[in-house]
């Protein structure tokens, strides 16, 4: 028996720490310990609600539009608003560029290193390279140039942006030119993620931390010439996805088959619901509401079932709250696995664990019967069922490699439906529609915004009093699914995911740093 700690998890935000317990190679424990305490609730306290779109954007650098977005409809919760359609558009447009942003760097600049080995790179074939790019109907670059790019990173003793990983590691498997393929799409996947943020930077001022999404509705007023920009940097983002992004999971997958049998988690998955239509009722959103407990039966989530609980973490706050009467009181005493040990709280749902993210709202959607994500879902099963040489079936997504292939499916999916936000709004400035703000008509009241960020549920729970805020509680999705163990003993998502992980080597636990990157925390 081994334990392997990973303190702090590179290639995320940073404070995360990871310890497992290791047996005959296999993974018998883990506990998850998120590093840092924030206290964003208590700095909101006696602020307006609209000081809360602007600070409680800072709780995340990479998701900031959906944080923005969630406090903005806490507060319009609370204060009765009903926002403008053209309002609705424009800020489901500004959270798809986001979630585009959001998965294309997820994907490559965070993720694709613990599947892609850099220095196997250095010896691919260059004609086998762009055979095989043809060959899985990916976007081809100047493969030659790139590995002689990389040749000098190795020959001058570092690897600059690639010094970090477990090159040559056994659980790396893919072969020399798909390696080469994938270095190439990562450096064009910057490029990729700089055109999604300047869809935000044009509509929302700036990127991250946006500046428009106001309680009421919006203060960005469209032009043809923005609409212009905002359509051709879509277009480029969406065919990039449809033509490399999408080619390159199913090129890669096949070789990971492995990751389909380990990583499920807790087999539970809950979904806020995310891009309004017109009737802004939030029960008939884009990518659905619902909730999956342990099968493919959906129902619906009821806000009033969570509750969040401090057994194994630093608070003193009142145990077992509603996020609606939720507090947060700090109190650090000792980092211990067998007592408290993490900054994160535990949130359950009717006293369990729930997993969030893009594979629990792509569940949720397929099971809704949402065409184009069946139509994703399903054609993916078909290229893994003809690998796998049998029938997949959809719950083979509950594992590492659905949880991968999710993420990547969805971002397909949003760019997508992007475009469709595009033309209504064109269609609504050429109507003559010129409403975007509403102002509001009382100063007091309780909401929450129940909305999705990339990475999955989150939840800003919002109540005003006398135009100030007297209560302010966010649960994000890392908090769902960095939750460390309940009362019960019972573990979070990410624990329960990396038990029964294989691992070839304690010293070098790649195979767990893969399911923990797969939650993108």
């Amino acid at each position: 028996m081994a334990r392997a700690v990973i303190d702090p998890v590179t290639r995320i935000e940073g404070h995360l720490r990871v310890e497992v317990e290791v047996d005959n190679g296999v993974v018998k424990d883990a506990w998850v310990s998120g590093g840092l305490y924030r206290g964003m609730e208590t700095v909101l306290l006696d602020r307006q609600p609209t000081d809360a779109f602007y600070i409680a954007q800072r709780i995340c650098g990479v998701c900031p539009i959906s944080h923005g977005h969630a406090s903005t409809m806490g507060s319009e919760a609370a204060l009765g608003i009903k926002i403008p359609n053209n309002a609705r558009i424009i800020r489901n447009i500004i959270e798809g560029a986001e979630t585009l942003h959001s998965h294309i760097l997820w994907f490559y600049t965070l993720t694709a290193l613990d599947y892609v080995d850099v220095v196997s790179a250095l010896s691919a074939n260059i004609a086998d390279t762009y055979a095989l790019a043809a060959s899985a109907g990916t976007s081809t670059a100047d493969f030659g140039a790139i590995q002689k790019r990389l040749k000098g990173f190795v020959d001058n003793g570092q690897l600059s942006i690639f010094t970090n990983g477990y090159w040559g590691h056994p659980a790396m498997k893919l072969p020399p030119e798909l390696n080469l393929i994938a270095v190439a799409h990562y450096l064009e996947a910057l490029e990729m993620q700089a055109e999604a943020a300047q869809i935000i930077a044009v509509m929302g001022g700036k990127f991250p931390h946006f500046m428009t999404s106001l309680p009421g509705g919006t203060v960005w007023i469209p032009t043809e010439e923005k609409l212009d920009e905002i359509y051709f940097r879509w277009q480029n983002v969406r065919n990039w996805i449809a033509n490399t992004m999408i080619p390159d999971t199913l090129a890669i997958a096949p070789f990971y088959l492995d990751a389909a049998g380990y990583g499920k988690g807790v087999g539970n998955h809950m979904a806020w619901g995310v891009f309004d239509d017109k009737s802004m009722d939030p029960l008939k959103r884009t990518l659905p509401r619902g909730m999956l407990m342990g099968g493919l039966d959906l129902t619906q989530p009821d806000p009033a079932k969570i509750k969040e609980y401090i057994d194994h973490s630093w608070y003193s706050s009142g145990d077992g709250l509603n996020p609606a009467q939720g507090e947060t009181k700090a109190a650090f005493d000792a980092y211990s696995t067998d007592a408290k040990y993490s900054w994160v709280k535990a949130p359950r749902y009717d006293e369990k664990p729930m997993e969030v993210g893009p594979l629990s709202r792509m569940l949720v959607a397929y099971v809704s019967g949402n065409a184009g994500v069946k139509s994703l879902v399903d054609s993916t099963l078909a290229v893994l069922s003809k690998a796998a040489g049998t029938t997949l079936p959809a719950t083979v997504l509950e594992s590492l490699l659905g949880r991968v292939a999710a993420r990547n499916l969805e971002a397909m999916y949003v760019a997508d439906e992007m475009g469709k936000w595009i033309v209504e709004l064109v269609g609504a400035v050429k109507g003559g529609d010129s409403s975007y703000f509403v102002e509001p008509a009382v100063d007091a009241g309780a909401g929450a915004g129940l909305w999705e960020a990339p990475r999955g549920a989150l939840g800003h729970w919002v109540s005003v009093k006398g135009g100030k805020i007297d209560r302010y509680q966010v649960v994000t999705p890392s908090t769902w699914d960095c939750s460390p163990r309940d009362a019960k003993g019972v573990r979070g998502p990410m624990e329960e995911a990396l038990v029964g992980a294989p691992i070839a080597d304690v010293t070098k636990p790649l195979e767990a740093l893969r399911i923990v990157h797969s939650f993108d925390p």
